[in-house]
């Protein structure tokens, strides 16, 4: 899976945020606020990455126990799932 190439994120006023580029934006409306873990992820997610690769480099980067971590990582899939900025 990765992140859709429609899909940028980018850094404003400090804060980072997924927009929407080209023809995605007649069916989204709006952006999505991003906190320091779900740009870890997505970085990772510019390339191609299994469900294990995201645990493994999660819990490398932060303690973080497994359960949490997965825990973590099925909530931020499914949120960027939801607005079709994921491709699997």
């Amino acid at each position: 899976m990765r992140v859709n190439q429609e899909f940028l994120l980018k850094e404003i006023a400090g804060s980072f945020v997924v927009i929407p580029v080209s023809s995605i934006l007649v069916d989204f409306d709006g952006m999505i606020t991003l906190n320091e873990t779900g740009v870890f992820l997505w970085r990772l997610l510019e390339e191609d990455r299994t469900f294990e690769e995201l645990l493994a480099e999660l819990q490398k980067e932060y303690d973080v126990d497994e359960k949490t971590a997965r825990e973590d990582i099925t909530a931020f899939l499914d949120e960027i799932r939801a607005i079709k900025a994921l491709e699997e």
